[in-house]
Parts: C-alpha cells; sequence; structure tokens
C-alpha cells in the first residue's frame, strides 16, 4: 500500500492534482511481486515564472527512488516523473536479477560472502543495537572480496546500508561507495 504525504509550495494541492498524482504512481505497483508498504512523498513547487518543479521520492527497503522535474505544466512534469521512476525500478530490477542469477538468493550470497550460515546471517540482522554517542557498540570483521562498483552499489542497497567497502577487482585497492542525499552514489576511492 502507497501512503501519500503531498506538500505545495506556492501552490494550494487541489482534489485534482491529489487525484492524478494517486493515479500515476499507483501504476507503478505492478512493478512489485506484492504491493509494497511504502510511503510517497510528493513536494510540488511554482515558482515566480509560473514554472513548476514536481519532486517525488519512494524510500523503499534495499531502494529509494526520487525523480524530479521541472516544467511549464504540472499534470505534465507528474507523467515525466512517473516515466523516471519506471526507468528507475526496470534498470534496479535487471541489475537484481542479472546479478541473483549468476550469485544465487541474495541471503545465501551474503552469507557466504561473510562465511556465514544464512540462519547465522538473520540472527545478525536481529540484533538489538542501540545508539550510545561516541561509543562503539558493535564491531564487524569480514574478508573484502575483490568486485566492481556496480556491483559494490547492488550490494550496499541489497543489505539496506548507506555504505560499503570492497576490494577494487582492478586495481586491488580498497574502496567506499556510499548513498548520498540525492539519492546518487559515490565512490571514495583509495590512494
Amino acid at each position: 500500500m502507497l501512503n501519500y504525504n503531498i506538500r505545495g509550495e506556492n501552490i494550494e494541492v487541489t482534489p485534482a492534482i491529489r487525484e492524478h498524482l494517486e493515479n500515476k504512481i499507483g501504476k507503478l505497483n505492478r512493478y512489485f511481486n506484492e504491493t509494497p508498504d511504502a510511503d510517497v512523498n510528493v513536494n510540488l513547487k511554482v515558482y515566480p515564472d509560473k514554472k513548476t518543479k514536481v519532486e517525488v521520492t519512494i524510500p523503499m527497503p534495499h531502494l529509494v527512488l526520487r525523480a524530479e522535474e521541472r516544467h511549464e505544466d504540472m499534470y505534465a512534469a507528474i507523467d515525466l516523473i512517473v516515466d523516471k521512476l519506471e526507468r528507475q525500478i526496470r534498470k534496479h530490477k535487471t541489475k537484481v536479477n542479472r546479478k541473483m542469477r549468476e550469485k544465487g538468493s541474495p541471503k545465501e550470497f551474503f552469507a557466504a560472502q561473510e562465511g556465514l550460515t544464512t540462519a547465522q546471517l538473520n540472527e545478525k540482522a536481529q540484533e538489538d543495537e542501540t545508539d550510545v554517542p561516541n561509543e562503539v557498540v558493535r564491531t564487524k570483521q569480514f574478508n573484502l572480496k575483490p568486485m566492481d562498483s556496480e556491483e559494490a552499489i547492488l550490494q550496499m542497497d541489497l543489505l539496506g546500508h548507506s555504505f560499503f567497502i570492497f576490494t577494487d577487482a582492478e586495481t586491488n585497492a580498497t574502496n567506499i561507495v556510499y548513498k548520498r542525499r540525492d539519492g546518487k552514489y559515490g565512490l571514495i576511492e583509495t590512494t
């Protein structure tokens, strides 16, 4: 089920705009095997020159869908946003399917990488962690497997983490990929 949070700046969110948004974005459900429970955050803004900007963010497990579009027509911007989100979903699903065909199921793949059984990996995921400022509350040790940055990003998304450390297969250097606030990815390369 999608829960909509629609906010307008310099514009009143009319029932017609809300209905158009919900109908268009609701069509994204067809890309999922089961209907996800997700919040859809929509920001609508009208500038003094009458141009509009539509931003849509849908945080989901292992993936954050985000798109932004500027256009003279609010409804056209919404249509273009949905097209962008569909492309993001298809691209992500293609990557996941390709990697999982090569490696097996995600849990088995990551359990094998950390030298754990699937049950141990599930147990680790359920551990209760409390946040205490400036105190290390958990220590992990793992082997860095050689891979490219694309595979590292895929693994980071599948784990639901905001960063992932890996050994670059070409340079053999330790690198870090991370998720930026704008929804894109960054790469830190060591020298």
